[in-house]
């Protein structure tokens, strides 16, 4: 298995690699061709690694993967495709935390501190966003990346509760997602914003969910 475990993760960091590569370049034929097999690699990975194998783990990872898929194509019914896509694998994280989260070790601060946080970020990042997106898109959007913050919490919540260095790793790959996708909305929609390329976007999202799962598996 250890054969298969390194070859998932060398398909993982070589197609990380060429893909940030072709994002820098912007070369959108080879980020098109690249990008499936990302996450491909860490489905992989983590079935060869994981020692019990979480059906909502895999599930999570595999509405990454169709999320990915989805958002290659341009048009607003392909990114919001994508975006329900990516919902349901931050609903299905959010299963899989909790599922290994001792809630009555948890203290009452930040489970109010913590969602504040995300939600005051999220309406932040949305008030610049707001004059750049087309019409419709302004609340899905928001809710979506409110979503994702809320699967930031619960990854701090478990990481809180468990001890260790395992739960700590995935909530700072969970909020690498977060900052991935806030970074993806300056891309996608601001015109004026320094981010002008999908490198930072790439490389956060790939990250966070390499940390992710590698906390997972710990």
């Amino acid at each position: 298995m250890k054969i298969l475990e390194y070859s998932m993760l060398a398909l993982f960091f070589l197609s990380v690699t060429i893909h940030l590569y072709a994002s820098l370049r912007q070369d959108k034929a080879l980020r098109g061709k690249t990008k499936p097999f990302i996450l491909l690699g860490l489905i992989g990975f983590y079935l060869a690694a994981a020692d019990p194998v979480v059906l909502t783990v895999v599930l999570a990872l595999f509405f990454s993967w169709l999320g990915d898929i989805l958002l290659i194509p341009k048009g607003v019914k392909w990114f919001t495709a994508g975006g329900i896509s990516f919902m349901l694998s931050h609903a299905l994280f959010i299963v899989s935390y909790a599922a290994r989260t001792d809630f009555s070790k948890l203290s009452l601060l930040p489970v109010i501190l913590l969602p504040a946080v995300f939600v005051i970020t999220a309406l932040i990042l949305f008030h610049f966003l707001r004059p750049h997106l087309p019409g419709g898109l302004f609340y899905p959007m928001l809710a979506y990346l409110i979503v994702n913050g809320l699967m930031n919490c619960f990854a701090w919540f478990r990481a809180l509760t468990m001890g260790g260095a395992a739960g700590i790793v995935t909530a700072v790959g969970a909020l690498l997602f977060f900052i991935s996708d806030s970074s993806l909305f300056f891309v996608r929609f601001h015109k004026d914003s320094r981010l002008k390329t999908h490198f930072l976007v790439m490389l956060t999202y790939s990250l966070g969910e390499f940390l992710i799962v590698l906390g997972l598996i710990m």
